[in-house]
């Protein structure tokens, strides 16, 4: 199993990386900022348009440290890794059931199951937490809706039912998510998934937590030796980062969702800490960027016990235990994939 490390995230503007032996070494205003060493170091994301020298670059690529770009506003740029070091056979097989639009419904169709099915648990979980604050027969019917949708998915092996029920099962969830935001409902409430670009604060939070799991999912695959780009359920387009993006489907709800209903209900953000641009784009402001990052990397250090493997490991390993779960079952080991389920 991978072991758990840190992500540096840079959010300082006009910042500079460069390396210094073993050290990273954060430059602003002619000064350092803070160095890390190297070896404690999984990944670096980086916010605004902080530049990076050649020289660590290149040494992160060679010890597999990705180095993510993104916009202050969370948007992705891009991601510079070193060698791609896959095993060959597996990338085939896997290219092989991409091109197979049945072979492909199976493979995604346990992906959409642990989404809906872990979706369905964490409205049941709030109906048996909250019973005197939230709508418990509406969300028990919403939760009933889920449970028969997922009767659907397990029998379908056609990619555009598939993406039917999906679309089915989101639009339950989506109109009760609202009623697990229990605290500062004024100013964060949830009318609906706006994307690009967000409209409001619980949208602007949700889509910068996504980025973060997508790129998590993304260095998970490619450690074991997957496409990330080659997805199954989201097929080819140049740029996206498709497989990722169909295994990140059963992680949002419980990584990311529960995570921004909990910076909302603890009051860990503020309605202050948004602002709203003419083209009506929600944005965080820097210090709001920082506790969402930190949140994120504390829960990401928590324990569970993973329901497939039986095994203790950390949250921010989720994403690689199911990386090398799906890389057996494309080499054939499992007869299907075992989704991340929840409870």
């Amino acid at each position: 199993m991978k072991k758990l490390l840190n992500t540096l995230f840079v959010t300082t503007p006009d910042t500079y990386l460069s390396l210094d032996g073993e050290n990273v070494v954060i430059k602003g205003e002619e000064r350092v900022l803070a160095r890390y060493p190297l070896h404690n170091l999984e990944a670096i994301c980086t916010f605004g348009y902080a530049g990076v020298s050649p020289a660590l670059m290149g040494t992160c690529a060679e010890r597999s440290i990705g180095i993510t770009f993104m916009t202050r506003s969370g948007r992705f740029l891009a991601r510079v890794i070193g060698e791609s070091r896959g095993n060959v056979v597996l990338r085939k097989e896997q290219y092989r059931i991409s091109d197979d639009e049945h072979r492909s419904a199976v493979a995604a169709r346990n992906m959409i199951l642990g989404k809906i099915y872990n979706n369905k648990w964490i409205l049941e979980r709030a109906t048996r937490d909250y019973p005197m604050r939230i709508q418990v027969e509406r969300m028990k019917q919403v939760t009933a809706s889920l449970t028969g949708i997922m009767n659907h998915v397990r029998s379908s092996e056609d990619l555009e039912l598939l993406r039917g029920f999906e679309g089915a099962a989101a639009v339950q969830y989506n109109s009760v998510f609202d009623d697990l935001i229990l605290q500062q409902k004024e100013h964060f409430f949830f009318r609906g998934r706006s994307k690009r670009p967000p409209l409001d604060n619980v949208n602007a939070l949700l889509s910068f937590v996504y980025t973060l799991l997508a790129n998590d999912m993304k260095s998970a695959l490619e450690a074991v030796g997957l496409d990330a780009y080659m997805g199954f359920l989201h097929r080819d387009r140049p740029g996206r980062a498709s497989l990722s993006l169909d295994m990140m489907e059963e992680l949002r709800g419980v990584c990311a969702d529960r995570l921004v209903v909990s910076l909302i209900n603890k009051k860990m953000v503020q309605p202050s800490g948004f602002y709203k641009k003419e083209n009506g784009a929600v944005i965080m402001d820097d210090d709001t960027r920082k506790i969402v990052l930190k949140v994120w990397q504390e829960r990401k250090q928590e324990k569970i016990i993973h329901p497939y493997l039986n095994e203790k490991i950390s949250w921010g390993l989720v994403p690689y235990a199911q990386a090398l779960l799906l890389a057996r079952y494309i080499r054939g080991d499992l007869d299907e994939y075992p989704p991340f389920l929840w409870k």
